[in-house]
């Protein structure tokens, strides 16, 4: 397997039928701004009714407010599977405080000296000739 292979669990997360693409999205700066005006709204939709605003300005913060967090919510989905194909891209890593090999280690460890002790590998006593 060469440095441009992917390795052959690590596939492209799919947004849509599609492999993800961080630039066709949402980014952080979107959701943050989604965030400080949802805050804004949380708060003066109840104040609104308290102070005696006309019903139809309350109403309007109300549904402004559910379709915020119907849009801050699908943005930060969107920005989590941003992560986990970033994640996924890079690869397993070994755990931090781990003193054994991981299974993934054991298991490539073996691969290693299977195909070391083949008849047909390169790197065999004989060169790989068969008689």
């Amino acid at each position: 397997m060469t440095e441009s292979d992917p390795a052959p669990s690590v596939r492209p997360v799919e947004y849509k039928g599609a492999p993800l693409d961080a630039e066709r999205g949402p980014g952080l700066g979107c959701f943050w701004s989604q965030v400080v005006v949802l805050g804004v709204l949380l708060v003066l939709t109840p104040l609104s009714v308290a102070w005696g605003w006309p019903v139809a300005a309350s109403a309007g913060l109300l549904i402004a407010v559910l379709v915020l967090l119907l849009v801050a919510g699908q943005t930060v989905i969107f920005l989590l599977r941003l992560v986990a194909a970033d994640r996924r891209a890079a690869g397993r890593r070994r755990p931090l405080a781990s003193r054994s090999p991981t299974v993934g280690e054991l298991e490539d460890r073996d691969q290693v000296a299977a195909d070391a002790a083949s008849p047909d590998s390169p790197g065999a006593p004989d060169g790989g000739v068969r008689e």
